[in-house]
């Protein structure tokens, strides 16, 4: 069990997990969370000098890793509720969501891979 309480789940970027042994394919699992900046953070970021030069965007660190964060987690719950212990071939995407062309300000962020049971070798 993890801390919370929830049943821990091995997830990997990779196609195959060392130790262990894929014993079934369960299928694709997700995880979604959409975000939109605020007006404060809209109207800091028009006047950072870093937006216009290209330098990193500390302001916004924090909110991708919390969607991402929150994807991950959405798409682990997913993946037990089918009765897997792993995640294989795991993905982020994200996507701008605009309204007829025009950019919403919100983004889309999507946590994905194959959920597996696997056994230790």
């Amino acid at each position: 069990m993890s801390q919370s309480g929830r049943q821990q789940i091995i997830v990997t970027t990779g196609n195959d997990l060392p130790g262990y042994r894929v014993v079934e394919v369960l299928g694709l699992v997700r995880g979604i969370t959409v975000r939109s900046i605020t007006l404060g953070q809209g109207l800091s970021r028009i006047f950072k000098a870093s937006t216009y030069l290209g330098g990193k965007q500390e302001g916004f660190t924090p909110m991708c890793e919390q969607a991402r964060g929150e994807a991950c987690e959405e798409m682990m719950q997913h993946a037990v509720q089918m009765g897997a212990n792993a995640i294989i071939a795991m993905r982020y995407d994200a996507t701008e969501i605009s309204s007829g062309g025009a950019s919403s300000g919100m983004t889309e962020v999507l946590a994905y891979g194959t959920a597996v049971r696997a056994q230790r070798e």
